[in-house]
């Protein structure tokens, strides 16, 4: 989720495409749990020390507001760790439990959380005991997530990977496919443009998949 859009060897470019430009009805929490208007790259202050850009999550929100005005504002929640696997987000992890409390603050806040976008899976493609692992974890993560946050129906859309590397990408991909759960949605970034490295998504695709996030969102 956090992307590698708009960088250059690595590192931010500071220039983002139109569709992730501001928005003052966009909002970002920041790391101390306030909000603050969101503009990218949107995970620079949560994906510390890791290669960050453009992800689909501003583009995301400004496809929302421009196909639903009655949504009003949307406050996007950064929690993204690029490089990380599946089984660095167990319930009681650092990463999960960052994400729990930075989820329970807006709602504090007056907010509601209405989905939960999920975009991970390219670190879990190359050892068989990752891949393994990975079957049935993402559906316990969904499940654990949704009973801290006391929101057992909570919308979760999750993207198929579109990796065009990876030993076990087919096996990941089946697990993600053929997830069935209420209420959890999966879209496909299959055929997105990728990077010179077959793994991370273009500029171009990162916003082309923030739309059609937005899409099944609605």
């Amino acid at each position: 989720m956090s992307g590698h859009g708009s960088t250059t060897n690595g590192t931010w470019d500071g220039v983002g495409p139109p569709k992730c430009a501001p928005n003052p009805s966009i909002l970002s929490l920041a790391p101390n749990l306030t909000w603050v208007p969101a503009a990218e790259p949107l995970h620079r202050d949560i994906n510390v020390n890791i290669t960050f850009g453009v992800g689909p999550g501003i583009s995301f929100a400004n496809s929302v507001l421009a196909k639903d005005l009655s949504v009003g504002m949307v406050g996007l929640v950064p929690c993204a760790l690029g490089g990380s696997n599946i089984s660095s987000w167990g319930q009681g992890s650092f990463f999960y439990d960052r994400l729990v409390s930075r989820a329970r603050a807006t709602v504090q806040g007056g907010g509601k959380i209405q989905a939960k976008l999920w975009y991970q899976g390219e670190s879990d493609l190359e050892l068989q005991e990752d891949a393994e692992l990975y079957m049935g974890q993402p559906s316990k993560f969904f499940q654990d997530l949704r009973c801290d946050l006391e929101s057992p129906s909570l919308l979760i859309i999750h993207v198929a990977l579109a990796s065009a590397q990876g030993h076990f990408l087919e096996q990941v991909r089946g697990a993600q496919l053929g997830l069935d759960l209420e209420n959890v949605k999966c879209v496909d970034a299959q055929g997105l443009e990728l990077e010179p490295d077959n793994l991370h998504l273009t500029t171009r695709a990162e916003v082309q998949l923030g739309m059609i996030l937005a899409d099944s969102f609605l």
